[in-house]
């Protein structure tokens, strides 16, 4: 990065805009670099400029006086006869909202000093460091954008020992492998944020350690929740509440901390993502929500519809924000459910396209994308996916989640049970049968996993009403006048097995399957089942 800058400089760049929060730590990278003769070869006087103060000269940190209007300070940069940089906070301003100028008088101005910057006999240079990105169409050609990353691990590891050593009162209780894993977890703030996230977590009692953790996330849900766009999900499932789906936990949990340094000595990529497709109401969602927990990751939701807007190309800008932030809090999860629906308008007219180029956003930035962002996005109505999504390449595999089979039935209602039956007098009956999951199971062919926890919570329900103990005859009954998915909808989930006996991969293991074979009725609507059988 430093000696892409220092060759911008070296080739007289006339205007370089930074889009940055950090003023201070430009500042200094810039003057480093602009000052330093062995990376610029001509070294340059630093100025900076706010409406508010004018030019200062930062060698002297004196004001040069009737600069504060923006004309006369761009005329003072064009009389001036040495080598300079010029770093202009905050100019975008006199730019105007959606690249039209209060006064255009401005923006021409910037264009009358071009000349000047190119082929006057001293070298300048003209920074516009903002935190948003506005450069009027005029001026397109002249400026060139300078990507400013976010900091280091190193800075950050740096600024974390700098105020260790300025606190002498706080205790650090980290190891060397600690401490490097609480700095990773600050990557993606701002070096201000990062500080602050220590400070807090430091006052809070006076020492720190892996238990300040937390304190750090809190910092980067502030982050995520000034998009507006992504939302952070709280997740206190594990992959214990999922029941059944072996192939698709064990494929998750061989990929858990594939983006840490250990990994690297194996020369492992971090995993793009996976789709999981398949009958609604059977773990897809839950699954994206255990993930948090089991990669100790942040979850962040994409909702699709928040991205539109009325004004010309603030969708698209809204979409650029959104993965900017996923990527900001790396490594993390961008999870978007039931991504099919907010796909729907691709193709139409009726928004001029905007869906589209969204659209092609998302699959550049999937496909090119370095930062450890773990996708996740599940579908219900495949059909209605567009083709080039599901490609390889875009997702590291492709699941399908069938209706659940006898053993998963069986692991579904323990769940719930264990989950609801926290009263011995509640559960006294139920304790006292044997196998009972395994009989409720056997009853419950075709019913999906939100059904099974509704005849759970229906059977719960009938025992509170009687202020009695809970009754397999409870069960039974809610298990009876239930009518499943699986056969209201019976040829939907024949139309989405045909689809994923080629392209997807059962979520559930090899030995489910066999064992289920074995227990139905070829003709029965589960016999046919979705996804290759492969096991991870």
């Amino acid at each position: 990065m430093a000696y892409k800058l220092s060759e911008l400089l070296r080739a007289r760049f006339p205007m370089i805009y930074v889009t940055t929060f950090e003023e201070d730590r430009v500042t200094k990278y810039i003057r480093a670099i602009a000052t330093d003769a062995k990376q610029v070869k001509f070294p340059r006087e630093v100025y900076t400029w706010t409406q508010t103060r004018g030019l200062i000269n930062e060698n002297t940190d004196k004001a040069i006086s009737d600069t504060t209007c923006p004309c006369k300070m761009l005329e003072y940069i064009r009389k001036y006869d040495k080598d300079a940089v010029f770093l202009l906070y905050d100019f975008h301003v006199n730019f105007g909202p959606k690249n039209r100028a209060p006064e255009y008088n401005t923006i021409r101005k910037v264009r009358d000093i071009i000349p000047d910057l190119k082929l006057g006999t001293a070298r300048k240079t003209v920074f516009f460091i903002s935190p948003e990105l506005l450069i009027p169409e005029s001026l397109q050609k002249e400026i060139t954008i300078f990507d400013f990353p976010l900091p280091t691990l190193e800075e950050i590891k740096k600024k974390f020992d700098s105020m260790l050593s300025q606190n002498k009162g706080v205790v650090s209780e980290l190891s060397e492998e600690e401490k490097d894993k609480l700095c990773k977890a600050a990557l993606g703030l701002t070096l201000q944020e990062a500080e602050s996230a220590f400070a807090l977590a430091m006052v809070n009692d006076g020492k720190i350690n892996t238990k300040d953790l937390n304190t750090i996330l809190e910092e980067k849900v502030q982050v995520i929740k000034k998009t507006g766009i992504l939302e952070f999900i709280r997740s206190e499932y594990s992959i214990k509440d999922i029941g059944g789906l072996d192939n698709l936990k064990k494929w998750l949990l061989k990929r858990n901390n594939s983006w840490s340094e250990q990994a690297k000595k194996y020369c492992i990529p971090a995993p793009k993502g996976v789709l999981v497709t398949g009958v609604p109401g059977c773990g897809k969602s839950l699954t994206a929500k255990a993930m948090s927990t089991i990669w100790q990751l942040p979850l962040l939701k994409l909702d699709f519809s928040k991205m539109f807007s009325g004004l010309v190309g603030s969708s698209e800008e809204n979409m650029r924000r959104a993965l900017a932030t996923a990527e900001a809090v790396a490594p993390s999860i961008l999870w978007i459910d039931e991504i099919e629906k907010g796909l729907s308008g691709i193709g139409s007219n009726g928004d001029s396209g905007v869906s589209s180029r969204i659209f092609g956003q998302f699959l550049t930035w999937m496909q090119e994308k370095e930062a450890p962002v773990f996708v996740i996005a599940t579908a219900n109505n495949i059909s209605n996916l567009p083709p080039e999504l599901l490609r390889k390449g875009r997702f590291d595999e492709i699941f399908f989640v069938d209706l659940p089979t006898v053993q998963e039935r069986k692991e579904i209602f323990k769940l719930h049970l264990e989950k609801r039956l926290k009263d011995k007098e509640v559960a006294s009956e139920i304790l006292e049968m044997k196998n009972v999951c395994s009989e409720l199971a056997k009853m419950t062919e075709g019913f999906i996993g939100s059904e099974i926890e509704q005849v759970v919570i229906s059977s719960l329900c009938d025992a509170f009403f009687e202020n009695r103990p809970l009754k397999f005859e409870d069960l039974t009954k809610n298990i009876a006048t239930t009518v499943p998915l699986s056969t209201t909808q019976r040829e939907q989930i024949l139309s989405l097995r045909a689809w994923a006996n080629v392209r997807a991969v059962s979520a559930t293991k090899i030995s489910s399957l066999k064992q289920y074979n074995k227990e139905i009725d070829s003709e029965n609507v589960s016999a046919s089942r979705g996804g290759r059988t492969l096991d991870f």
